[in-house]
């Protein structure tokens, strides 16, 4: 067992959060958690997320267990944060979408992404000049990248990645901004288990082989389920890439900060296991390398204060985390950030 899940498992609600982020304070909810008012608790979640359990039932009382457990998780977790290790803008884990949910349902339902081995990133040319990289990027900035999405109980996040990459790609190349069919991928990618899971590498080696047409997900919209895949004639509009390349950037992230602004948007397969309870901040620990079980999508990175980040899109909806983005700790390849990175060409 990896020793960040191990930490994880024993781990709550820090009360103040140092550092020019903008989410959703933990504040009375924290205070009445630490003072053992549970319970309360619990009746105003269930209220807030829409929750119908009656109350007494087998699954109210059973679902009342999971929370508290997850609700002493989030105090570790940020007792960790703040009295261990100390460090400027550190995450905070408290209640959210999530907090009735096991961490075992939670991980069979939302991290869905296979890991694949992948080449180290190697510079062709040692004496290669290195351009002067500015201290903060977001390709959101630069109008290029669609709104958060839900992949709801869809273990779709291999395919949500490689679509969402895609839209910013042709936005780069001065096509129009929209949304494009995740659904399609979900169907059609034959090396993967639709919902059930999947690798972005293996929906890359199929849009890239087959030369499918992504069509935009009005056409083809989400619906949460694996189906039969719908096939477009080669007259159909859409997209199709002409290309991607995908490879290992870990001990070289200052390499993939020049990819990322060369590039656009990248795909990340990282450990988002202790995810469940992110509400905001910088994540530096709690996840581990080489535990890959998610994607997401990379748009960008801020390096101007104490503790450089990534700005890393996530598919869990706009209420989830930072208006559904997540900042990760760069330079020491957290979550193993920079394990599985890859990136379309169209």
């Amino acid at each position: 067992m990896p020793w960040a899940f191990l930490l994880w498992c024993l781990s709550g609600v820090q009360l103040a959060f140092p550092g020019p982020f903008h989410f959703q304070q933990p504040g009375n909810e924290s205070r009445e958690a630490a003072a053992g008012h549970s319970e309360k608790l619990f009746q105003r979640f269930v209220v807030k997320y829409n929750r119908s359990y009656s109350a007494g039932s087998l699954q109210f009382i059973h679902k009342y267990h999971v929370f508290q457990q997850n609700v002493q998780r989030h105090e570790t977790m940020n007792l960790f944060s703040s009295n261990f290790w100390n460090e400027s803008g550190s995450a905070v884990y408290g209640i959210n979408q999530f907090s009735d949910m096991s961490p075992e349902v939670f991980r069979a339902t939302y991290l869905g992404s296979r890991s694949v081995q992948l080449p180290k990133y190697t510079l062709f040319s040692k004496n290669a000049k290195k351009l002067p990289l500015p201290p903060k990027f977001d390709w959101r900035d630069k109008n290029v990248v669609t709104p958060v999405r839900n992949q709801e109980s869809c273990g779709g996040c291999w395919a949500f990645s490689v679509v969402e990459s895609i839209e910013s790609s042709c936005a780069i190349k001065g096509r129009q901004l929209e949304l494009l069919s995740a659904q399609e991928v979900i169907d059609c990618s034959y090396r993967d288990a639709g919902c059930k899971g999947g690798s972005p590498i293996n929906a890359l080696i199929w849009l890239n082989q087959s030369k499918a047409k992504l069509v935009k997900e009005s056409v083809y919209p989400f619906n949460a389920k694996t189906g039969l895949c719908r096939y477009f004639s080669r007259s159909a509009l859409g997209v199709s890439i002409t290309g991607f390349k995908a490879y290992s950037f870990r001990y070289n992230e200052d390499v993939m900060m020049e990819k990322l602004l060369e590039w656009g948007p990248l795909v990340a397969v990282v450990d988002a296991v202790s995810w469940q309870d992110y509400l905001g901040g910088i994540i530096q620990h709690h996840c581990s390398q080489g535990q890959s079980n998610h994607a997401v999508v990379i748009t960008g990175y801020d390096a101007t204060g104490d503790t450089p980040y990534w700005i890393v899109r996530n598919s869990w909806g706009t209420k989830w985390g930072v208006d559904g983005y997540v900042y990760i700790k760069m330079g020491k390849n957290v979550c193993g950030i920079a394990d599985s990175v890859a990136v379309a060409f169209v």
